[in-house]
């Protein structure tokens, strides 16, 4: 099965989607970041957090840059950070990043086992544990399902081992949300991670509404579909009713969107510059979609 990471060789939008995207003014953040619910437990948690596949994966000069963009999450009242062993030395780079910026404790850490047994999630496990420079995360989730039932027990052992918080299951792909879906009605863990955007609102289908009916938090990745969202937006102006609702720039709206989705938890957007995490932290603000504003943007994508 193809890794997250493989697919987004989609670079080439991607880097697009960067120029597409205004350069934005460094004004202040709004108050007051929504907290929502993670339904297993009650424990609040707030809506915006951070990828870390592609932004994170960076040498010793594509460092300094993420040492601010950390500095800006933690200061907007942001904490999930989700990143993987299978995303290069994304898992290095963050864990030695929170250690000297002394952030470990401010961050609710997500990782996951991308293994094809049960030895190998161990070691692999162990691995993540050094790389991030912890002795526990907040959440372990099995990557894209892979070897899930065998990875799905380990993460629960370790969850009853006080090693890992929340148990949970991924996949970024439209065509792996009917199997996703059956999974969780069945296993019912505390996290599903989904790709979802207003240009890919498949999720909408099972997999939202299975999470909504079984007590599970979701997790979104992919809200800007993949840099997509912003090619089909270049040199649009934003709805009439954008400041209404908070919003200044598209990816707020496509953030804005992810979030109205009463099933959704947390948008995990990744980036490496500092005033493009600015930018996103202020869509965990102020008002969130109404039904008549959601079905503008949908008819917008269609």
């Amino acid at each position: 099965m193809a890794s997250r990471r493989e697919f987004l060789s989609a670079a080439v939008i991607a880097a697009g989607a960067v120029a597409l995207r205004p350069a934005l003014a460094l004004t202040p953040l709004p108050p007051g970041m929504q907290m929502r619910a993670i339904p297993s437990t009650g424990e609040r948690i707030p809506v915006i957090g951070m990828g870390t596949s592609g932004s994170f994966e960076v040498d010793a000069a594509g460092r300094e840059p993420l040492k601010e963009v950390l500095r800006r999450f933690v200061a907007g009242g942001a904490s999930v950070i989700d990143t993987s062993p299978n995303y290069s030395n994304a898992e290095d780079v963050l864990g030695d990043l929170m250690a000297e910026l002394g952030l470990r404790d401010s961050i609710f850490l997500a990782t996951k086992l991308a293994a094809d047994n049960r030895a190998a999630g161990e070691a692999q496990f162990a691995d993540s544990l050094r790389r991030l420079r912890t002795d526990k995360v907040e959440l372990l989730a099995v990557h894209n399902l892979r070897d899930w039932k065998t990875q799905l027990a380990l993460a629960r052992e370790l969850k009853a081992q006080g090693k890992v918080k929340y148990v949970g299951l991924t996949h970024f792909r439209d065509e792996a949300h009917d199997t996703l879906a059956d999974i969780v009605a069945a296993e019912k863990p505390d996290f599903v991670q989904i790709n979802y955007a207003v240009g890919a609102p498949n999720a909408e289908k099972r997999v939202l509404p299975t999470a909504a009916d079984n007590g599970v938090a979701v997790m979104v990745n992919r809200a800007f579909d993949d840099g997509r969202l912003f090619s089909r937006v270049a040199g649009k102006p934003l709805p009439g009713w954008a400041a209404e609702v908070g919003v200044s720039s598209w990816a707020q709206m496509f953030l804005k969107f992810a979030l109205s989705h009463p099933a959704v938890t947390v948008v995990i957007p990744a980036t490496g510059k500092p005033d493009r995490q600015s930018d996103n932290l202020r869509a965990g603000s102020g008002e969130t979609l109404d039904a008549a504003q959601r079905a503008e943007l949908i008819a917008m994508f269609a």
